[in-house]
């Protein structure tokens, strides 16, 4: 079977980290799947999706890294060509990839102890975003 639901997110943008454990979680159990895989996708070139432990010294280390590895205060072609001041956020997004799947086992995420969902807003400005989130499996 294959259910596919959507997550509305409110971000801030500039790395803005969100953790949507708890959300897809819920999504899995209402599903009444019992084991499966969930697959989280966000529709979009300046978010992507990954897995973290949600704590604001680890986040902050990720963004510190995202700085450094690809800076928002440098010459990028994409500003040339529309005008924006995004071109990082297109990179960024890209790097870390707009989807993420996880297993889920007697209706239960198989995430490590330590280990979040979190969607990663690169944008410049703060976003209404949408996540396609489809469950498949067995009941």
């Amino acid at each position: 079977m294959v259910i596919t639901k959507e997550l509305h997110l409110s971000t801030r943008g500039h790395t803005d980290v969100v953790d949507i454990t708890g959300e897809v979680a819920q999504l899995v159990r209402e599903s009444g799947l019992r084991a499966g895989i969930v697959t989280v996708f966000c529709p979009g070139s300046t978010g992507g999706l990954t897995t973290i432990e949600y704590e604001s010294g680890v986040i902050a280390d990720m963004q510190q890294v995202l700085d450094e590895v690809v800076p928002p205060d440098r010459d990028y072609r994409h500003h040339l060509r529309w005008g924006d001041d995004n071109g990082h956020s297109h990179v960024r997004a890209a790097l870390i990839g707009p989807s993420l799947t996880v297993p889920f086992v007697g209706g239960r995420l198989t995430l490590g102890t330590w280990q979040q969902i979190v969607f990663c807003d690169f944008d410049t400005r703060p976003r209404t975003r949408r996540l396609v989130v489809q469950i498949v499996g067995e009941a």
